[in-house]
């Protein structure tokens, strides 16, 4: 199972409530207008700010 563009539409970042998009490797949910970077555990987004980390 994968993340659809469907999800990718309903998730938001928990921190500014912005989209989110996939990481390149599908590790991530990118959220560019905060610049953090929430983690996707076994094919399940882990939307929680004190999981993300700033990416570059």
């Amino acid at each position: 199972m994968t993340i659809t563009q469907e999800l990718l539409e309903i998730l938001a970042c928990p921190e500014c409530k912005g989209p989110v998009q996939l990481a390149p490797k599908g590790d991530g949910l990118i959220c560019r207008s905060c610049g953090l970077i929430y983690p996707v555990r076994n094919n399940i987004p882990v939307m929680l700010f004190d999981e993300a980390v700033r990416f570059p």
